[in-house]
């Protein structure tokens, strides 16, 4: 059975600690990365004991296993925090999707131009489908003809990455192309 905490783990692995390690001897580094040599497991658990930290298996795949002396609970706190951190730097774009129909009123034509903007804006992809209904199918050119009129609105901060036509749709994928461009030249404008 998972629990909440243990369906959400990451990157950062349980090491053996303390009785958990099962060698007869370790290899040992102090807290402050100092080698201390190749020691009994029961006199390197002893020595953390008497620092007050725990014996942590570092590298378990060399002879003697290497072993360190330290806060496990600092130390698994700040593994959690720089996978947290590089987990922020990675920024995915998200496949969004607006739909339209082929009779599309002005107004609303527009609201969808303004929302497909606004999330190319955030750096997320776009696909803009445009679902037939009935005899509609007949005229694809209606279609192309919408689809047209969203690419060229968006065409400033968005380039036309794919096409996909199928029976009873037809749909463009916007991916945010120029947008840094487009900010650079508007600012080198208004100066």
């Amino acid at each position: 059975m998972k629990t909440a905490a243990g369906s959400r783990r990451g990157i950062v692995r349980d090491l053996p600690v303390n009785r958990r390690i099962r060698a007869r001897e370790v290899r040992l580094i102090g807290e402050d990365g100092e080698p201390l040599g190749v020691v009994p497991l029961q006199k390197a658990l002893q020595i953390a004991y008497e620092r007050g930290l725990d014996l942590v298996q570092v590298a378990s795949t060399t002879t003697p296993p290497v072993c360190r002396i330290l806060d496990y609970g600092k130390y698994k706190y700040e593994q959690t925090k720089k996978e947290r951190k590089a987990k922020r730097g990675q920024r995915v774009g998200l496949l969004r999707e607006v739909r339209l129909r082929p009779k599309i009123e002005e107004h609303d034509l527009q609201a969808k131009i303004k929302t497909t903007k606004k999330l190319l804006e955030e750096g997320n992809k776009v696909r803009v489908v445009l679902r037939f209904r009935g005899r509609e199918a007949a005229y694809p050119e209606l279609g192309w003809k919408v689809l047209r009129r969203v690419a060229e609105a968006c065409s400033e901060m968005a380039v036309v990455s794919n096409s996909i036509t199928q029976a009873m749709s037809i749909a463009l994928v916007l991916a945010p192309g120029s947008l840094k461009k487009s900010k650079e030249t508007g600012t080198d404008a208004k100066t």
